[in-house]
Formats: C-alpha cells, sequence, structure tokens
C-alpha cells in the first residue's frame, strides 16, 4: 500500500443540491486530481496496471480525478477525496489469485449418484399399476 498523496492536486468548487445560503457562497466540493503518468512513486508495470484497470476514471489528458462533497466542510472534503483515491488505487493494484480448477471426489460422486437413484425409485413408486 503506497502513499501518493504529495502528488496529488486539488481544486474547490461550489457544492450542489440543498444547504441554503452555505451551498451557494462556500466552495466545500474537492476534487482530487492524480496525474498517472507523472508519478513517481510507482514503477511502469504498476502504471499500466492502474491505467488498465481505472481507463474509465483517467481522462484523456491521463489525470486521476474524484469529486467529493459529502461532509459540509472543504477540509474533511479533502481528507475523504485523498483517502478514497488512494484505496481506489491500491485496489487496481490488488492482483487477483488464479483459481486452480478441481474434480469433485469419489465420494462426492457416489454420493450424488445415490441420492439419484434414491429419488428415481421414489417417483417409480408413485406411479399407479393395475
Amino acid at each position: 500500500m503506497k502513499n501518493f498523496d504529495h502528488e496529488l492536486s486539488y481544486k474547490t468548487s461550489r457544492s450542489s443540491g440543498s444547504g441554503g445560503q452555505n451551498v451557494n457562497k462556500v466552495e466545500t466540493s474537492v476534487t482530487v486530481m492524480w496525474k498517472v503518468e507523472e508519478s513517481v512513486v510507482f514503477t511502469d508495470v504498476e502504471k499500466e496496471r492502474i491505467f488498465l484497470k481505472l481507463k474509465n476514471r483517467i481522462n484523456a489528458e491521463g489525470i486521476l480525478q474524484m469529486t467529493v462533497s459529502e461532509s459540509r466542510t472543504q477540509l474533511q472534503n479533502k481528507k475523504i477525496a485523498a483517502e478514497k483515491i488512494q484505496e481506489m488505487v491500491n485496489q487496481a493494484l490488488i492482483i487477483p489469485k488464479k483459481r486452480i480448477a478441481t474434480k469433485p471426489s469419489k465420494a462426492k460422486i457416489e454420493k450424488r449418484l445415490e441420492s439419484k437413484k434414491k429419488i428415481s425409485e421414489k417417483k417409480e413408486n408413485r406411479k399407479f399399476r393395475y
């Protein structure tokens, strides 16, 4: 889990939605931006993985950005935005384990066939005979 807080840049704007005068006069919404290609914290391989996993969130200039307006204070929104972008990038770097295909054991196969046979017999006994 790498920390790249020093590479983040912030832009503030007025939040949308309800909130009365506070929304109209205070810039509490925070957009956090990170230039993935210019990062010195990550290797080229890690950057490729980030680009691949987060391609829908990275714009044409190669900037990963996220806007947060959850809190009523700019400082709190900055903190939330930084944490979210850190978490998103760290999740993108996780390489999932490859699944190893396995076969059912002989006992399981026998149990399944036995169960099928019992159900078949039960249904056979329901038939009406003259």
